[in-house]
């Protein structure tokens, strides 16, 4: 399954965007993680369909209602595999 690291930068901490994004990948039958970094963005790495993928990636690009996504980073990496989709801490 292709895979995609991905880099959200703006208001994406303390407004609910992890929690958003795994329904989302749950949603879309995406497997990876999510997880907060310490400068203040919200990074992820998501495997799946290419269609589902940009599915998501698309989503990304606006959060959840109280988000204001400044941008996405994007990078195609090699093919990762996944159990599931988790909020890493």
């Amino acid at each position: 399954m292709p895979t995609v690291h991905l880099i959200i930068t703006g208001r994406v901490q303390g407004v609910s965007y992890r929690f958003a994004a795994k329904e989302m990948a749950i949603s879309l039958s995406l497997t990876g993680w999510i997880k907060n970094t310490a400068e203040g963005h919200v990074e992820a790495t998501v495997s799946g369909p290419e269609s589902a993928l940009q599915q998501f990636i698309d989503w990304c690009r606006q959060g959840p209602r109280l988000a204001a996504v400044s941008d996405v980073v994007i990078q195609h990496i090699p093919e990762k595999s996944f159990d599931d989709f988790s909020i890493r801490r």
